[in-house]
């Protein structure tokens, strides 16, 4: 049983091949994606692939790179959005300052206001960080996200992070990079995070792992990256995959 804490079915790189890939991916052992969405067009869009495939769930928010589509009114269709039955957080929020595609004054405001939103929601979150490690934790204590509760998806960051991060309660996502020749922070942080606070994602369609780099990522490249944190750790294929299953359903509510 193998659960994929992140990727983007609703990305257009799979409009030609959903059904085949989603099929696929049952076959290979996973049993629920969470997919998360970057805008509110994405978000209806995510929803709508929960209602037709049953392996799907999803998150609804505005992505950092997306924060110019953030108003009182945007946040207000996104509350809507998180009534739908087989919406399980709020996400992906976040900060990025590697792309900057919005002000992060502007990420730092829509990122703030949906903390508070999935609080009040009671729904987690899915944190997106890039290059933006510092005013992450800081604004997730000032709002108190911590009470929401979530994870860092693809987390990039170093062990001293990941304490601070488990500090505060939430989970942290790894995948792909774990693998990558040169990863130096994924592979100490995947030695380290306690295994009943790790989850395994994908980020499909990006970010795949070795020895399919570069090519369209799918969830059932997910047993590369579940090899590879086995190896790390010294633990059976099986222990990872079920544990970071679990964990997703305890954070998520997927109904396994």
């Amino acid at each position: 049983m193998i659960v994929d804490s992140h990727a983007h079915y609703d990305d257009e790189q799979f409009d030609t091949d959903r059904d085949e890939v989603l099929n696929s991916i049952r076959q290979q052992g996973v049993v629920r994606v969470v997919n998360p969405s970057s805008n509110l067009e994405s978000a209806r869009k995510c929803i709508e692939l929960s209602e037709k495939y049953d392996i799907l769930y999803c998150a609804v928010g505005i992505h950092p790179h997306d924060a110019n589509e953030f108003s009182k009114n945007a946040l207000e269709s996104v509350r809507k959005l998180a009534s739908f039955k087989k919406v399980v957080a709020i996400g992906e929020i976040g900060l990025d300052y590697h792309y900057n595609f919005s002000p992060p004054e502007l990420q730092k405001e829509c990122f703030a206001a949906h903390i508070q939103l999935a609080f009040e929601l009671k729904l987690p979150v899915i944190i997106h960080d890039r290059e933006a490690h510092r005013d992450t934790l800081d604004i997730i204590r000032a709002e108190r996200g911590y009470m929401a509760g979530g994870v860092f998806h693809c987390f990039s960051g170093s062990v001293e992070m990941a304490k601070e991060v488990l500090d505060l309660g939430f989970y942290i996502a790894l995948g792909g990079a774990v693998t990558f020749k040169n990863a130096k922070k994924p592979v100490e942080v995947a030695g380290y995070v306690p295994l009943d606070r790790l989850l395994v994602e994908t980020d499909s369609p990006y970010m795949a792992p070795v020895p399919y780099r570069g090519k369209r990522n799918n969830s059932g490249y997910l047993h590369e990256i579940i090899r590879k944190i086995s190896e790390i750790r010294n633990e059976d294929f099986d222990v990872i995959a079920e544990t970071t299953a679990k964990n997703a359903n305890i954070l998520f509510g997927l109904g396994l």
